[in-house]
């Protein structure tokens, strides 16, 4: 499976992004990247070795939000049993994928519901 490049970039983005929020960490648990806040994962960035699709899976408790990110080319509720709490995945490499710039939004709206309020007042005064 090749990854295209559009969808790399975007990734890499997206990636760049949720690890420059306050608190953030990198880990690989399964093999695959996620991104974390106070120990709990905030975005489920999976594997950019083109082993699988591209894509971000999120947790979105905001209803438009939610509903905005199920409408992405591709996207469904997250497995195992995720997607009843709000987990949305996000493929990233299907034509009229979501720009980085929202995809951004969703993962900052993720890290909201998932982050210690301390760190939610640091990323408000940024």
């Amino acid at each position: 499976m090749t990854v295209s490049e559009n969808a790399l970039k975007e990734w890499q983005k997206v990636r760049g992004f949720a690890l420059g929020l306050p608190g953030a960490s990198e880990e690989f648990p399964w093999g695959e990247t996620v991104a974390k806040v106070n120990r709990k994962v905030f975005v489920f960035l999976g594997l950019d070795d083109g082993s699988h699709p591209l894509g971000v899976t999120l947790k979105l408790k905001d209803e438009a939000a939610h509903a905005h990110a199920l409408t992405a080319p591709g996207a469904e509720p997250a497995g195992y049993g995720l997607g009843r709490a709000g987990w949305v995945r996000v493929p990233l490499d299907e034509r009229g994928a979501p720009a980085a710039e929202l995809l951004c939004d969703w993962v900052e709206e993720s890290y909201r519901v998932i982050a210690p309020k301390r760190l939610i007042a640091e990323l408000d005064r940024r």
